[in-house]
């Protein structure tokens, strides 16, 4: 047999990147007529093309083209290919997020046109998270194709290899030699280069078609291709697919061995992990809202208090979906597409607000009315497993106080007293009527839990003691001791059950040199310092606050009572500034740390830099897809998801940072660096030796402005710091919904949702599709674990071992008497 190239044409079109979506969408519609034309001109010529979202502007703005391209596919004269909602970023969406966008496309492709594909397509996604075989394999997908990284950045030059997943499983990839597109009028020459450098491959793909902006195939190309099809003798041209190609790839390997790569396929461009940090923190806040909503919405409609709004919740998840997509969700595109994708995600996050609240009217059925002088709070817990939580909520007292007097509050549930502090209110009203309370609290399992505030009357308002004069202030409890310093604002102790976990001068504010790209093609690591911020002067901290009344310290305690202290301190570098702000537990050992930064700064990165008690060998490990990274320790930038985490091994110590949508960061010498937002000009590519922008003009930056991070310290001996920080992050990013809320009375208490028996068991998803009910679970660990799915008038009792980062569906219907395993791209 001679040997064979495979040509795979296509037209790579991303929906939104140097243009805007209804230019996508136009020359979706201009690309798309151009291939029917030639596919039903050309005799064999087969087009391919994937992406929902692109088929989906055919089909409102078309119908007619969709028809005739639905009649091309049964010819077998275009080809479905790759099969997912779009091509997203494939290393910061969730492994839930990167199910959705497999299970939507799944489910279009087969309504519209009957089709599953078995090879996945990501050709210009930016790197490509670990946890993705896993994923691809239970979804049915035997192949992949992509384009980066390069073979050099891979260190591997062979076209195609074996990618194991954390699980064990595999996937063969394909990485074109000559990338995915061609010149205009130039495929004929790409397939003699791809002879000239590949001359003894025996079976080779090749993807050919103008790309980028669409254009895929044109008359001269096809014209071209034919001569040198027929004029070739050593082997054969051949139109293709991708299943087609790996078909027969598999049949022609010499020995059936391929190199297998077990580890995330990064990095490329890493300075994408960070910006346009508005753009992640929207998009984690929309994966968190989504899923909560949905086991709230689960829960609801199963005891039948409403029905379950499978419409409203498929466009959030489109929303969602969209900005997933490999050049909105790095920060690669221009402004006015980063503006666009938050008003989507703003569109889908309004949508989720609204379900959430009728789900959390409809799951208070049965609530007492209130009683007395005692106002009712309810928090309902969205997660299968019982948490404890820090609960902060506001209500209006019956009447505003204009009198002296002032109003304290107390939170009981049922007859036990909880530790409650009230703290500063969002509002600025100087008057004794607006309250936000804080509490610790148990919440049972996917439930809604009750509490009730008593009002106490007091002669004065509390007040803080006076501003201390010491160098630090320390705070210590049974778990904790941490030490503030008051002369830099940094922390120079934390203690956490005994152990030093951090060194002194932790969570510095550093500034770091950069440029004007936001890909950061050229670079592996941001790590040479520009500048650090220091402490503001009391003058210039009475000035920043607005203070007119006095003088204010840099460093002082703001909030203080049974459940935490809260530490702010000030702080200045040239013309931008940073409000730190320290939340220091009573009852727990988790510290938060937030940060409101008013970035002034062009052409440079801003980091936190956290260094650990960890010694210079230790791993550093952070959370990707459905796994645990193993991330570089020399300094170089990574991507990570909810948390990273040092790990002494032989200290038996891990710490361990939790954020809500920061995923740039590095690690060296026991020091975390995390990446909270860069400032390059927007869509500065790197050409030759050209300057990135104009040079005779102001260029806007992105991120120039006001922006706000959160991380959640915590750390203790490893396995059970590793085995505690997924469920800890998951519960810190999609928290328990909470209100103070006068029930009816009326109605039946609602039977609770479902609850799983062991401590480490993830629920990624619970969620209903039709009449049936279907929740996810994942093992985020390297030993195998069970756990028991329980749901009261749903299922029985049902057992599930799942072996190290195993994932595992599970599908409940009436007729079943226990939850069957199924598909992960079973229906959504």
């Amino acid at each position: 047999m001679k040997p064979r190239i495979h040509l795979v044409c296509n037209a790579h079109l991303d929906p939104v990147w140097l243009w805007e979506w209804q230019e996508g969408a136009a020359e979706a519609l201009s690309t798309f007529r151009t291939a029917a034309d030639l596919c039903e001109e050309f005799d064999n010529f087969i087009f391919n093309h994937n992406e929902v979202v692109l088929y989906e502007w055919v089909r409102l703005y078309e119908p007619k083209l969709f028809a005739r391209i639905q009649r091309l596919v049964k010819q077998g004269r275009w080809h479905i290919m790759g099969g997912w909602y779009l091509q997203p970023d494939c290393n910061m969406p969730s492994g839930e997020s990167l199910v959705r966008q497999i299970a939507s496309g799944r489910r279009y492709f087969q309504e519209h046109f009957g089709v599953r594909p078995t090879t996945a397509i990501n050709f210009d996604p930016f790197g490509h998270s670990r946890g993705l075989v896993q994923i691809m394999t239970q979804a049915g997908y035997d192949s992949y194709i992509i384009c980066r990284p390069t073979p050099k950045e891979m260190t591997l030059e062979q076209t195609e290899f074996e990618w194991v997943g954390f699980d064990g499983s595999s996937v063969t990839v394909s990485r074109p030699h000559l990338w995915y597109n061609s010149s205009l009028g130039k495929a004929a020459e790409k397939i003699r280069q791809q002879i000239l450098e590949k001359p003894n491959e025996p079976c080779a793909l090749v993807l050919w078609g103008v790309g980028n902006h669409g254009g895929g195939p044109s008359r001269k190309d096809l014209r071209d291709l034919q001569k040198l099809a027929a004029a070739e003798t050593d082997r054969e041209i051949i139109d293709s697919t991708p299943e087609r190609f790996f078909s027969e790839f598999a049949k022609t390997r010499a020995d059936g061995a391929l190199p297998r790569i077990d580890r995330d396929l990064n990095p490329w461009g890493v300075g994408c992990y960070t910006s346009q940090c508005r753009i992640k923190q929207h998009h984690r806040r929309l994966e968190n809202e989504l899923f909560s909503a949905e086991k709230m919405l689960s829960v609801a409609a199963t005891n039948k208090l409403m029905d379950y709004p499978s419409a409203q919740l498929d466009e959030a998840q489109r929303d969602l979906l969209f900005s997933q997509f490999h050049d909105i969700l790095p920060g690669s595109s221009i402004e006015p597409v980063e503006a666009a994708a938050l008003r989507l995600m703003d569109h889908g996050l309004e949508i989720l607000s609204r379900l959430k609240m009728q789900a959390f009217v409809a799951l208070s059925a049965g609530q007492p009315a209130a009683s007395g002088q005692r106002l009712p709070v309810l928090v309902h817990n969205p997660h299968p497993f019982a948490i404890t939580a820090t609960i902060s909520c506001e209500f209006q007292l019956a009447d505003q106080n204009w009198a002296d007097g002032w109003t304290l509050a107390h939170v009981h549930q049922g007859r036990r007293s909880l530790p409650t502090q009230l703290e500063k209110e969002a509002s600025n009203l100087t008057l004794d009527w607006r309250k936000r309370i804080v509490f610790q609290a148990e919440l049972a399992p996917s439930q809604m839990n009750r509490f009730d505030v008593q009002l106490q009357t007091v002669a004065t308002k509390p007040t803080l003691p006076p501003v201390s004069k010491r160098s630090a202030i320390r705070h210590q409890t049974s778990q904790l001791d941490v030490v503030i310093n008051t002369l830099t604002g940094l922390m120079d102790r934390c203690r956490i059950n005994g152990r030093d976990a951090l060194k002194a001068r932790a969570f510095t504010p550093l500034v770091i040199h950069d440029d004007e790209d936001p890909w950061g093609m050229r670079v592996r690591s941001y790590r040479k310092v520009a500048g650090r911020f220091r402490l503001m002067s009391p003058a210039e901290a009475t000035a920043f606050a607005g203070v007119r009344e006095g003088t204010i310290q840099p460093v002082r305690i703001i909030e203080d009572g049974p459940v935490r202290t809260i530490v702010e301190a000030l702080m200045i570098h040239e013309r931008s500034t940073i409000v730190c702000r320290y939340e220091l537990p009573k009852l727990d050992t988790r510290i938060g740390v937030e940060w409101r930064v008013s970035w002034q700064r062009p052409d440079s990165m801003l980091k936190l830099s956290l260094p650990t008690t960890c010694n210079q060998g230790s791993q550093y490990l952070g959370q990707t897809a459905f796994g645990v990274h193993d991330l570089p320790i020399n300094g170089d930038e990574c991507v990570a998801q909810k948390w990273v985490a040092a790990v002494d091994k032989e200290a038996d110590l891990a710490v361990t940072l939790v954020n809500d949508g920061t995923y740039g960061s590095d690690f060296k010498n026991g020091e975390i660096r995390m990446s909270l937002l860069r400032s390059p000009a927007y869509s500065a590519h790197p050409i030759k030796d050209r300057p990135l922008v104009p040079q005779d003009r102001h260029t806007p930056r992105i991120d120039i402005g006001q922006r706000v991070f959160r991380f959640s310290l915590n750390a203790g001996p490893v396995r059970s710091r590793l085995n505690a920080v997924d469920r800890e992050s998951l519960v810190i990013n999609e928290p328990p919904m909470s209100l103070c809320f006068f029930p009816s009375g009326e109605g039946k208490a609602p039977q609770a949702g479902p609850s799983l028996s062991d401590q480490v068991v993830q629920c990624s998803a619970s969620y209903r599709d039709g009449s049936a009910h279907y929740i996810r679970l994942f093992n985020p660990t390297d030993r195998r674990r069970k756990t028991t799915l329980k749901w009261k008038g749903v299922t029985r009792d049902t057992p599930v071992t799942l072996e190290p980062w195993k994932i595992v569906t599970l599908r409940m219907r009436g007729n079943q008497r226990l939850a069957q395993p199924c598909s992960i791209a079973d229906p959504l």
